[in-house]
């Protein structure tokens, strides 16, 4: 006996040595088996859960003589269907009579007292351990070296809702929220096939944070899949707290303005991507899911393109192009053209703007930075302060501010037109990563026009597409199909044809399936004939 316990304590004392010999919990448990003495599974567990209020272990009896424990995190776990579901029919009914060829313990209780749909049978107290952080439950049994863990997640989650940010007249309703299955789901309802597969990893040493790579087989380029896979498992953080902590260590130029991940709250977006051959990646405990490779033309691509006619889409496109040029040259033509080229402003008008900017003490491009400075300040405000005020401040503080600039004759009306102009221009652009980055760029292009003038402003858009064409997005061009030019694949970049006449996805994206829908279904309208 004495002889037994002195076995027992040094298994324990072994146990505990290996845990400590490093500082992540991950690599403390990764490789330690579960022992058939339950008390120094506990001993184990209790001391990686030392001073966790919220992890409860739970000892119960069957039929007097078998020991088990269950162990779970308080508010991660449905204690409520735990209660019904496994507590009570271990405690009240006990082992089921004629149990027949079942003559293991975990067996009797995975297969006939645990009435829970997803149970996995785990040999590692790391498996255990995360189960349990998860929010599943773990049972133990008292002379089995192996648990069951089982799927009771019930921790409180936000209820699907519309995207405030990708808001459409037209379309779905629904979003993601911060649950990954929740997500994954969402998806799962719009594409129906088991072609659409889902590749599970874990990112984050602490943080131990899931995320899903999803694409479509055949149809997703297997390049552009490998290269996913490659950036994801290379990614060595203690934690992953949102979508763009992954997306700053995958992306292929850091320092440029342009973001080359588009993401998305949108489960209708993520799905025509996929099916446009891109692969989605889901983070959990966030509603933003990324999108690879983006292309500049689909950041100025709203959901409603998709949804109304194709001759609307048209124009409202060539609308919003003009928008988002408008948003990053004005100010600094405007102030080119008076700085240096006056000539080339019609006389009333020159005169107008030279009466306007009479007793003002700034240059023009002063003034101008000056405003654009406060425009961006007020509209950063109106994000962080409280909705109910925000925006209300955001629109009093710039008509106040304009009004009061003008009249104390700080800065001329014209400035105050222009730079308003450019800020409801800068609206336009449906992806908000893209429109900041024309926001960054227009205080350069400031100060190229106003040290070179017009000649300025010619430099800097061509050091701006100098730049557009060298950048790539997992190895696609970030201008295609304009450069380089796929004319084939010109029907969704500046309008957007019928969908009978947009019969193959990208070139530069799809994989062997290229064929989105057959040709020649054109609408040919017919007189309708009565039946004689």
């Amino acid at each position: 006996m004495i002889r037994k316990k002195t076995r027992k304590r040094w298994v324990h004392n072994k146990l505990l040595k290996e845990i400590e010999l490093t500082n992540s919990l991950s690599s403390n448990v990764q490789n330690v088996d579960l022992n058939p003495e339950l008390a120094i599974n506990e001993k184990v567990l209790r001391e990686i859960f030392k001073d966790c209020s919220d992890a409860i272990f739970r000892s119960i009896a069957i039929c007097s003589d078998i020991k088990l424990m269950l162990i779970y995190i308080d508010g991660l776990s449905d204690t409520k269907t735990l209660d019904e579901v496994v507590l009570k029919p271990m405690m009240f009914d006990g082992l089921p009579d004629a149990l027949g060829n079942l003559p293991r313990v975990e067996q009797i209780i995975e297969q006939h007292l645990v009435a829970i749909a997803q149970v996995q049978n785990v040999s590692k107290i790391a498996d255990v351990v995360n189960g349990v952080l998860k929010g599943e439950v773990a049972l133990l049994v008292d002379g089995v070296s192996k648990s069951l863990v089982a799927d009771l997640k019930g921790f409180e989650k936000r209820s699907i809702e519309e995207p405030a940010a990708e808001s459409t007249i037209r379309g779905p309703r629904d979003g993601f929220t911060e649950v990954l299955r929740i997500n994954t789901s969402l998806v799962r309802r719009r594409v129906r096939s088991a072609k659409l597969k889902m590749e599970a990893i874990t990112v984050g040493q602490v943080s131990q944070t899931d995320i899903v790579i999803a694409y479509i087989d055949g149809i997703a380029p297997d390049t552009i899949l490998e290269e996913v896979r490659k950036r994801i498992q290379r990614i060595q953080i203690d934690g992953v707290m949102e979508s763009n902590y992954i997306e700053e260590f995958i992306e292929d130029f850091t320092w440029s303005p342009f973001p080359q991940i588009q993401n998305s709250e949108r489960p209708d977006v993520i799905c025509s991507s996929l099916l446009e051959g891109k692969v989605a990646i889901f983070i959990d405990n966030t509603p933003f899911v990324l999108v690879v490779p983006m292309t500049f033309w689909s950041g100025l691509q709203a959901a409603d393109d998709y949804y109304e006619r194709s001759l609307y889409t048209t124009f409202i496109r060539i609308i919003r192009y003009s928008l988002f040029n408008i948003a990053l040259l004005f100010p600094s033509l405007y102030v080119a053209i008076i700085t240096f080229h006056p000539q080339l402003v019609p006389t009333t008008l020159l005169i107008s703007i030279a009466a306007s900017r009479e007793g003002v003490p700034f240059p023009t491009i002063v003034e101008t930075a000056l405003m654009e400075f406060m425009f961006e300040g007020l509209r950063e405000a109106g994000i962080r302060l409280p909705k109910s005020i925000g925006s209300a401040v955001s629109i009093v503080g710039a008509l106040v501010i304009g009004q009061a600039a003008v009249q104390a004759g700080i800065v001329s009306a014209p400035v105050v037109i222009v730079v308003a102009t450019t800020g409801i221009a800068s609206f336009a652009v449906p992806r908000y990563n893209l429109g900041t980055s024309y926001r960054f760029l227009r205080f350069p292009m400031l100060i190229l026009a106003g040290v070179l003038g017009i000649y300025g402003v010619v430099v800097g858009v061509f050091f701006i597409i100098i730049h557009l064409l060298k950048l790539r997005s997992f190895g696609v061009p970030y201008l295609s199909p304009v450069a380089p030019l796929i004319f084939k694949d010109l029907k969704d970049v500046f309008i957007r044809v019928p969908r009978w006449g947009m019969t193959h996805r990208p070139a530069f994206i799809s994989g062997a399936n290229k064929k989105r829908a057959l040709e020649g279904q054109q609408p040919t309208p017919t007189r309708g004939r009565q039946d004689k």
